[in-house]
């Protein structure tokens, strides 16, 4: 069954469900995505099709509630017990459906509310530099190139091949595509052009043929579970000439990696979606960083890419079934280095694309990057790095020994699973204050609140504890005047209808203290098993580096409060923003850093969580908050 999408043809599988038997039109508002559906497709399969970005916690098993749209013009299928469970008597009257429940019953027009659209979030994309000796994998060669004639009828490739060995380097290597644009530039640059190769023991590869002194540059990417961070950078000199960051597509079909693993078991056909749409995703934003750049595609030569061992397996093509179940074993740890062209990322003909070893089945390459960015300062220190994510990843160096392990923080830091949760863009509360029983709050872009972000959520949950509204187990004052019990779960208001920029009360309920409580209590026992395994205390850390997005936003403090992280010193805890992308232009700049960071993930001794004594008893206990008041800056 062919879907026309945007001139394009996709194809979509037939839903489950009671919907009603046609052919509909249905389109997403304000992103005026529209498309043709069966009445057996649901409106989330719908907007994941159309590319429509639309928060889907649980993949659209309907257990989450993420997935909420309004009805705005014609008619759906009956509301489901589900919705009725999940979605008030307002909401409902309103038009309020969730994605995952409905059907198309006629050509619709669906709005996709603020805090259902993961776009349009503060993207954390900044690292902190390293210096380094530049030693790229990619060098320019600038060529004059004999003309032929009667007297020499070598080929184009051969006359280049051979000035290429006069320059000691070994025999030039090129596909037919490198062999094509070498011949037309020879000829339309009057036998001047610059090479981008690729120098090796037994070859040198082609990567490009371009203008004499034309620049080339190199493509660093930080593949997040949730948002994408793409640098582009000047090879010759090291600076970064754009930069973006972008919400990772995959959002739409799992908030999660085990919800998206469970997708790509369906079928190939979903599996491939999942790499299609993430390409295309950062296609689009190559495109943009080259146009900021004021240059060609064909100019970006070489790139790393890096993310966690699932995000890897999706982008490469791999399978991943076997990352879904015990041990938890990747296709392949080793570094690799494949065609951009083969994976459709379009970039110069030749470039490749490498990726650093990934260290087991839920500790990939971007936390190889986020320690060779850090591990030449603090290889003779005590050092704790917190890679903060819907998937925690925890490194303790130990003066040249390294720990690490994985935690399943899960998506509540980005606001899923939390009543009025959003990820972090204009409205989300992001600083909580209560003081003499007053509420303030302070939202992204300082306009009225529409939800609550991790960083809100953190910091409102230590203020309660500070004020007495709640206690040591996450339970509510039920007498306090701003907590109130609603469908049996105790609930305190942060903002008042009149106040927010949705209409309705923003709150805390009880159920949102306890999934923090879980999201801190699985980082908070990584730590210490880490701690354990290694024999030292906190207080003899040195430093203890957050990384990460949220770990960039995060309130030290607040973080602390809930015992997220152990009562130190708040000044050795320092905050470096991305540091896996800060590692991926290192491995972009440097051969010698590729090297390092391949070595640097054999010496990892990896920690199974799941399988270590104790495990479960330190969990349950890392659940409870401490009595002590918050440490205030």
């Amino acid at each position: 069954m062919q879907v026309l999408l945007d001139e394009q043809h996709v194809q979509l599988s037939p839903g489950t469900g009671n919907a009603m038997i046609g052919q509909y039109k249905v389109e997403f508002t304000p992103i005026g995505r529209r498309l043709e559906v069966p009445g057996d497709v649901s409106l989330l399969a719908a907007a994941q099709h159309a590319g429509a970005d639309l928060a889907a916690v649980c993949g659209g098993a309907g257990i989450c509630g993420t997935c909420q749209v309004r009805l705005i013009k014609g008619r759906l299928s009956a509301v489901t017990e589900v919705e009725t469970e999940t979605l008030t008597a307002d909401q409902l009257n309103a038009g309020y459906r969730l994605a995952c429940q409905a059907y198309p019953a006629g050509d619709v027009r669906i709005e996709i509310p603020p805090e259902s659209m993961p776009a349009m979030q503060r993207l954390q994309v900044d690292g902190q530099d390293r210096l380094f000796d530049l030693d790229p994998a990619v060098v320019p060669l600038d060529l004059e190139i004999p003309l032929p004639a009667n007297t020499d009828l070598r080929s184009d490739f051969t006359r280049v091949d051979q000035e290429v060995k006069k320059m000691g380097l070994s025999p030039l290597q090129a596909d037919l595509a490198g062999i094509t644009r070498l011949s037309e530039m020879l000829r339309a640059q009057d036998w001047k052009v610059r090479l981008a190769v690729r120098p090796g023991h037994e070859a040198a590869i082609l990567v490009a043929t371009l203008p004499v002194g034309t620049p080339l540059y190199g493509l660093a990417v930080d593949m997040g579970s949730t948002k994408l961070a793409l640098y582009l950078v000047d090879l010759a000199s090291g600076i970064t000439a754009a930069k973006t960051g972008v919400m990772n597509p995959q959002i739409a079909f799992g908030e999660d990696i085990v919800s998206r693993i469970a997708f790509a078991n369906q079928g190939i056909e979903n599996q491939t979606l999942l790499q299609t749409r993430l390409v295309e995703t950062l296609n689009q934003a190559i495109t943009g960083m080259c146009t900021e750049a004021g240059i060609a595609r064909s100019q970006v030569v070489d790139a790393v890419l890096v993310g966690n061992t699932a995000m890897h397996h999706f982008f490469c093509r791999l399978p991943v079934r076997q990352l879904g179940a015990a041990p938890y074993v990747p296709a392949v740890a080793e570094p690799l280095d494949i065609l951009a062209g083969e994976v459709g990322l379009a970039l110069a003909d030749g470039a490749l694309l490498h990726t650093p070893a990934n260290i087991a089945g839920y500790i990939g390459g971007d936390h190889t990057s986020a320690l060779l960015s850090i591990y030449p300062e603090v290889k003779d220190q005590r050092v704790v790095l917190v890679d903060i994510g819907t998937n925690t990843e925890i490194s303790l160096i130990d003066r040249g020994r390294i720990f690490s392990c994985s935690t399943a923080s899960g998506p509540a830091f980005e606001g899923a699973h939390i009543k009025d949760g959003m990820r972090a863009s204009a409205g989300a509360i992001e600083k909580v204050r209560i003081e003499d029983g007053n509420v303030h709050v302070t939202t992204i872009g300082r306009v009225p609140a529409v939800g609550i972000c991790g960083t809100g959520i953190l910091s409102g949950i230590a203020e309660m504890l500070d004020a007495h509204i709640i206690d040591r187990r996450g339970a509510m004052d039920r007498e306090h005047e701003r907590v109130r019990l609603a469908n049996n779960n105790s609930e305190f208001v942060l903002v008042e209808a009149g106040d927010s920029g949705v209409g309705r009360d923003i709150v805390i309920t009880r159920k949102d203290v306890h999934e923090i409580q879980l999201a801190k209590s699985a980082i908070r026992t990584g730590i210490n098993v880490l701690l354990q395994t290694a024999g030292i205390g906190a207080e003899e850390v040195d430093r203890w580096i957050i990384a990460g997005a949220f770990g960039t936003f995060l309130d030290l403090s607040s973080a602390v409060r809930i015992g997220m992280f152990p009562d130190v010193p708040l000044e050795r805890y320092h905050q470096v923003g991305n540091a896996a992308g800060a590692g991926a232009k290192m491995m972009l700049l440097s051969k010698k850093n590729r090297a390092a960071a391949c070595q640097l993930a054999g010496e990892v001794n990896y920690i199974e969580l799941t399988i270590y004594p104790g495990f479960t008893d330190s969990f349950i206990q890392s659940m409870y908050f401490s009595q002590e008041k918050s440490p205030r800056k």
